[in-house]
């Protein structure tokens, strides 16, 4: 968690993006149920931790729903106009695959790295910012 947390901080540095990531470890029975996507799952988590609650709505959250290897990339409105959701697709199918195979950390280091890539790309840092959004990774329980 500390290296996820590390990776953040040092990405923001780079970009003038807002981070935040997300562990779940599976939805409840209720949701199932009710077919709750992890799509859906991720809107509401992106909602409950506040990712769109920034100055210049530049927030993302990675968000991975570890029982099923499944991984949600959800970018606010001001990001989400200029990065498509092929990039962000492309992203979590990445992460997703090196969890398959048990690289549960790399995929999350890579993700965060892959995410800050194209924020640098699109939202490249300008000079002093301010942290806006908290680094240390989120573990949901239940």
């Amino acid at each position: 968690m500390r290296a996820i947390e590390s990776a953040i901080l040092e990405a923001e540095r780079n970009h003038a993006g807002e981070l935040r990531f997300a562990v779940e470890g599976a939805l409840d029975l209720p949701e199932l149920l009710h077919g709750v996507t992890a799509r859906e799952r991720a809107l509401e988590v992106f909602s409950r931790l506040r990712v769109w609650d920034t100055e210049h709505n530049n927030g993302v959250l990675i968000y991975l729903l570890l029982a099923d290897h499944d991984v949600e990339i959800i970018a606010d409105r001001g990001i989400h106009q200029r990065i498509t959701a092929g990039e962000w697709e492309k992203i979590c199918r990445a992460m997703e695959s090196l969890l398959r195979q048990g690289y549960y950390e790399s995929a999350v280091l890579q993700g965060v790295a892959l995410v800050s890539a194209l924020l640098q790309q699109h939202y490249p840092a300008t000079g002093a910012k301010r942290n806006e959004l908290d680094n240390r990774p989120v573990v949901i329980k239940r």
